[in-house]
């Protein structure tokens, strides 16, 4: 019995060194200042604490809570593989009555789709045929769009770098996004709400642009239209024929009151722009204008009214065929003749017809360019594409040497650079990019996928750190505060016994949280209401022991005899007094979310500790005691 006692207090000191060491990365971690976190970030040793220790959860660190919304009507408009004008309205006038309350979108698009009798099956090609069958069908698409969402979302996460975030439906087309200890929000739900929808679409011939805005020119001074080329005539030509300007501010109304767009001018804010002083009563859009390098440039003052200008319908309706206007991701910083610098963005005329869409992607990674090339030195995304878009952007860069291929990226241009080469093995990069952090973004959104239709953001809040570190000591207060009574109650009621008791509890505590840290848990505030219950019911199961010894003490058998007696006895009851219990416990760890789950997580390790310390660790101190000598009288 000798020998047992003693593998019984090796067991328990192994088990108490090693729940301090998994303790150990938590206290070092969360008491280190910012400055030496920051440190450790660098040198990336943080990974080293990261990977160790207890993650505090959105209550306690503070973070974003957003929800998003599966944007249906864009959905099903990328689905459409025919469109016409009566369809586009169909959907335009179900997307703006359905605003606030997609859940009921497909019953008003099947009702607008009814009034107007338009036969789905032309734009959505069976089978189903029947207009019923195939809005059934896009809803189902719906569905496993919502959650296709949730899977590449966690995937964007998971490479950002977030500690347990929670991920989780909520309703029919939204989804619940929670991210802890973000110390960039504008960063994060950026990174979620990208599409990542990347093409690569060759740029219109520089001499069908000048058609172009010569024919806006005319129509805002004349109000006439005159005819637009649709081919170049030009073929080595690839310059914009725009000249110096000589700058001069003027207001919107003062540049457009005479022209075509007058009304736009009288409901527009008086915002200041920059025209070229000598053309722009002539040729007002053209005025707006920049030559920056061979691109169309836009200042950023004039961006709101060139954006006005081409989204007015007669306008539209002037745009060649098969062609689209996007702006860059970024501003340029240009220095102008005065020595001032502005910011431009540059417009781009791209085919409407996708050359390679970046489904083909297979691997991205961000990087700086290498010497000898534009971007040197600078932050780049290189991409590589799996054999059949190899192929394809073989045929596409072949076809068009000369020409100027833009890297789009959710309708914005990030570059644009000539095709000087025939590129076969499908290697391809986005420069352009402002920072390395962007970069890697950029490259975490194209290694995830492209979501299946653009994401809402419908409600957002951010929880602030300072109200994480008052819930924090709130929290110990109150655990703190329970197990000091607790303690006091032991010690008065059950005296030495009731120490021993305490001494479990303690160690019961100490394995709960050296638990969490191995598992890299997430600690919530309903975790911390957990650990509170089990110091309650932790000293539940020593309570039952010291009962039964009591009763058999009276009935006048030995102490030694008292104790096997009342362990035996105890064990059973205690057993089927916390059974159901941890069956509740496991249920809320297997399928709750977020609190719920870390309620869950606490409350099952510290009923399982809970029967260890009790049953195996203060039994051990009784054995340890009667062996040493004959005890007649036990204080309890």
């Amino acid at each position: 019995m000798f020998k047992k006692t003693n593998i019984r207090f090796i067991l328990i000191g192994v088990t108490i060194i090693l729940a301090l060491y998994a303790l150990y990365w938590t206290v070092a971690y969360h008491s280190f200042p910012e400055q030496k976190l920051e440190s450790l970030r660098t040198t990336g040793d943080i990974k080293r604490y990261e990977n160790r220790i207890i993650h505090l959860g959105l209550d306690l660190q503070g973070g974003i809570h957003i929800v998003l919304e599966l944007n249906l009507p864009k959905l099903v408009e990328s689905m459409a593989t025919n469109k016409t004008p009566q369809f586009e309205e169909v959907l335009a006038a179900a997307a703006q009555e359905s605003k606030g309350n997609e859940e009921n979108y497909f019953d008003i698009l099947s009702q607008k789709v009814e009034a107007s009798d338009i036969k789905l099956v032309r734009h959505f090609p069976g089978p189903p045929y029947t207009n019923r069958e195939i809005i059934a069908k896009l809803e189902d698409e719906a569905k496993d769009a919502v959650q296709r969402a949730i899977e590449i979302i966690r995937n964007r996460v998971d490479q950002f770098g977030v500690s347990e975030p929670t991920i989780q439906k909520a309703g029919k087309y939204r989804i619940i996004v929670e991210l802890a200890g973000i110390k960039d929000p504008v960063r994060a739900r950026e990174l979620i709400q990208n599409t990542a929808l990347l093409e690569f679409i060759l740029v219109k011939d520089p001499a069908i642009t000048q058609s172009f805005i010569a024919a806006v020119d005319n129509y805002l001074k004349t109000g006439k239209r005159e005819e637009v080329k649709t081919e170049a005539t030009t073929p080595k030509d690839t310059t914009v024929a725009l000249k110096e300007s000589k700058d001069k501010a003027v207001s919107v109304k003062e540049l457009l009151k005479s022209t075509q767009l007058g009304s736009f001018a009288a409901d527009s804010a008086d915002t200041g722009l920059v025209v070229d002083e000598s053309i722009y009563r002539e040729r007002p859009f053209s005025s707006l204008l920049r030559n920056v390098g061979n691109q169309i440039g836009v200042p950023e003052r004039n961006v709101y009214a060139v954006k006005k200008i081409l989204s007015d319908p007669k306008i539209v309706e002037m745009i060649p065929f098969g062609s689209k206007f996007l702006w860059s991701a970024n501003p340029e910083r240009l220095t102008l003749q005065d020595g001032k610098t502005e910011n431009y963005y540059i417009l781009y005329h791209l085919n409407s017809e996708v050359g390679l869409p970046g489904k083909y992607i297979t691997k991205a990674s961000a990087s700086f360019g290498g010497a000898g090339t534009q971007s040197s030195g600078q932050p780049i995304v290189n991409m590589s594409m799996n054999n059949e878009g190899a192929k394809i952007f073989s045929r596409l860069t072949g076809a068009n040497i000369g020409k100027q291929l833009a890297i789009v990226l959710d309708d914005k241009v990030w570059s644009a650079p000539y095709i000087r080469v025939k590129i076969p093995n499908g290697q391809a990069y986005i420069e352009g990019i402002g920072s390395m952090d962007e970069a890697k973004d950029i490259a975490i959104v194209l290694r995830a996928g492209a979501l299946p239709a653009p994401v809402n953001i419908i409600e957002e809040r951010t929880v602030g750190p300072s109200l994480g570190r008052d819930t924090i000591n709130m929290g110990i207060r109150l655990g703190l505060i329970a197990l000091i009574i607790v303690i006091i109650f032991m010690a008065i009621y059950y005296r030495q016994s009731g120490l021993l008791a305490d001494l479990a509890l303690l160690l019961n505590i100490i394995f709960v949280l050296a638990i969490l840290s191995i598992l890299q848990a997430t600690l919530t505030l309903p975790g911390i209401a957990g650990i509170i219950l089990t110091v309650g019911m932790a000293v539940d199961a020593n309570v039952l022991i010291f009962e039964r010894i009591r009763e058999e003490l009276e009935k006048g058998k030995t102490v030694r005899a008292a104790i096997d007696s009342g362990y035996s006895r105890a064990t059973i009851t205690i057993f089927d007094s916390n059974i159901t219990t941890v069956f509740t416990a496991l249920i809320l760890m297997q399928f709750g979310t977020g609190p719920v789950k870390g309620f869950g997580m606490t409350l099952f390790w510290g009923i399982t500790f809970s029967f260890f310390t009790a049953v195996f660790v203060t039994r051990t101190f009784y054995n340890w005691i009667t062996e040493k000598r004959v005890i007649k009288k036990l204080s309890i």
